[in-house]
């Protein structure tokens, strides 16, 4: 009876030791790695149906994981989009936004930021023992009050690691033929201007001292020639190539200029090297490409080799970089450990063009694009989630999910908090990733440009319907164009919108592309819909607090002495990266 006992003592032993060691192997903490393209439109995607751009490193990934067909970014912008995505909260509550035409940071003269008292995902999963890294666009602000004072560096928001470009992807940067003879005669008058500054006060000492007898005629005609060569010096500075086209790792400016088409080259090799060293996890990797932006710098090798010019060259080369990433995971033995999200800042830019040429995305059906913040282009942007074994793979979800998912998703697989003193307006993804439920908890939806509300959407409850309502759109120009041509980018408010009273109505289950309004007369629960969400946006106003909008006028003026330099300002050139010839992506 005894010896009985003892086994049943040992049987229930080993039960709840089985118990606790299948609990730990499920309770491990994956791995994160979260990236970003830059104004990729949803239908650029060979997996989102484009079949004339090749993305087969994308397309595998879908295939392997969760596609979600109605992901939604909270503005459509880069500096507000990527604000809401790092907090999981409307720009309109961290200040990320304006009344202003200045609807992003648009240099690094500025002293605007993401606020550091915003919790980001990065803090978040730092708490919980993860290491964590930054590669590649910031955009969320840098010096505060002086030159290198970092005070919006990605340091300040959790991420242990960074190298990257702190400003974005903009015309100066690239394309770079010329560049080096640029800098090559800039850095020559630079010496030019010193030597000869050197020698006019070597003349003026011994003018004045009475050691060399020098005409002041001559000395005023000197000192009028280090001027204008300071002045022509100084004015090749004021180009946006040399303030805003830099790199940095960590503290430490590594280009400025930089040299863009071989930016990504170097960034993936940081990633990679960020993988190995950190493969016994955890981690969070956020790598945020400088794709497909303009000027869409682009390596030889991908040059011409696309169906669509420029910009299908650049997609199809940020695939290739995103196989190297994949490959990465999978050599080091993470993929299985790790969940993998892939995503665009916000919709494809219609307007960005050179001649006849396209240099932004395609947005499928979707109408509008980048800037706008009410149509479903400039707002509705691919997402992939791939964790093998945990995700069904080949799995899609029709339901509302939002770019501010990503703060309460990695809170609930790292075991973290999220804040208790603000609202956060994500949601966690993982029951509806797994099919543990059904519905998104995203009943409704609100679209800012700037600080205005555009529009809104109602996902209700029990039904396949997504209502959206329109409150303001932009006026497209020139007339009958479908986009903004003659501004480049659509306004928040003035004269280039259209109030609606009523408010447009859309059922974007039945018209996707937005192409026919509905009224009284053609939808029966019209004046329903446009009640309830009437009265969902009193609600949500009442949620918000007043805070200062980082991209205002006040916060948006640019200074000289906020600009970061590489060396003694203003000699303000490097390049501490050297060959790149050997590095392997």
């Amino acid at each position: 009876m005894m010896l009985r006992s003892r086994l049943v003592s040992l049987s229930w032993m080993w039960l709840l030791l089985s118990v606790c060691q299948s609990h730990g192997v499920t309770d491990d903490k994956p791995n994160i790695v979260l990236i970003m393209v830059d104004d990729l439109g949803i239908g650029d995607l060979g997996c989102y149906g484009n079949d004339t751009v090749r993305t087969p490193n994308i397309d595998r990934l879908a295939s392997e994981g969760v596609k979600l067909k109605q992901n939604i970014a909270a503005a459509s912008l880069c500096t507000p989009s990527r604000s809401a995505f790092l907090t999981g909260r409307y720009p309109i509550r961290t200040g990320m936004t304006s009344n202003t035409t200045n609807r992003v940071i648009h240099s690094l003269g500025v002293p605007g930021g993401l606020p550091v008292n915003e919790t980001t995902f990065a803090a978040l999963a730092k708490k919980e023992g993860y290491s964590t890294a930054l590669i590649g666009k910031w955009h969320q602000g840098l010096n505060s009050r002086y030159r290198g004072d970092h005070a919006h560096h990605p340091h300040k928001y959790g991420f242990d690691f960074y190298y990257g470009l702190p400003f974005s992807l903009y015309n100066p940067c690239w394309p770079d033929p010329s560049r080096d003879a640029e800098l090559a005669i800039t850095h020559r008058v630079c010496v030019c201007v010193q030597l000869i500054a050197v020698t006019a006060l070597t003349l003026a000492l011994g003018r004045l001292t009475g050691w060399l007898c020098v005409p002041w005629f001559l000395m005023l005609l000197m000192a009028l020639f280090i001027f204008l060569l300071g002045y022509f010096w100084l004015s090749s500075y004021t180009s946006g190539l040399y303030w805003n086209c830099i790199m940095m790792r960590e503290d430490e400016i590594t280009e400025q200029p930089m040299k863009a088409d071989r930016a990504e080259t170097i960034m993936m090799k940081e990633a990679v090297s960020f993988l190995e060293r950190n493969r016994e996890g955890p981690f969070l990797l956020f790598y945020s490409f400088l794709h497909v932006h303009e000027p869409l710098p682009t390596t030889e090798a991908f040059i011409g080799t696309s169906q669509h010019g420029l910009y299908g060259d650049n997609v199809e080369e940020m695939d290739f970089f995103m196989g190297k990433l994949l490959s990465a995971i999978d050599n080091f033995g993470l993929r299985n450990n790790t969940l993998v999200y892939l995503t665009s800042d916000h919709g494809g830019h219609l307007e960005a063009r050179l001649g006849h040429a396209q240099l932004g995305g395609w947005n499928g059906v979707y109408k509008g694009g980048k800037g706008m913040a009410g149509w479903e282009g400039g707002i509705h942007v691919p997402g992939i989630v791939r964790w093998p074994g945990v995700l069904p793979a080949g799995s899609e979800i029709e339901e509302p999910t939002s770019l501010m998912d990503i703060v309460p998703t990695v809170a609930a697989v790292t075991g973290g908090t999220l804040p208790q003193d603000r609202v956060i307006d994500g949601r966690n993804l993982m029951p509806l990733l797994q099919g543990k439920v059904q519905e998104s908890d995203h009943e409704f939806m609100f679209h800012y440009c700037g600080s205005f509300l555009h529009a809104a959407r109602w996902n209700p409850k029990d039904s396949q319907a997504v209502w959206k309502v329109h409150y303001v759109t932009p006026v497209f120009q020139p007339p009958g164009a479908k986009a903004c041509y003659e501004t480049k980018y659509c306004t928040c408010s003035g004269d280039l919108v259209t109030y609606h009273d009523p408010p447009l109505l859309f059922d974007l289950s039945r018209d996707p592309s937005e192409s026919t309004p509905l009224t009284g007369d053609t939808e029966p629960l019209y004046d329903l819909v446009i009640n309830t969400v009437a009265d969902a946006l009193e609600e949500h106003k009442k949620t918000l607090t007043p805070v200062e909008q980082q991209l205002g006028v006040e916060l948006n003026e640019d200074s000289i002495w906020l600009r970061p330099c590489c060396g003694v300002f203003p000699f303000c050139m490097c390049d501490k990266v050297g060959d790149v010839s050997t590095l392997e992506a």
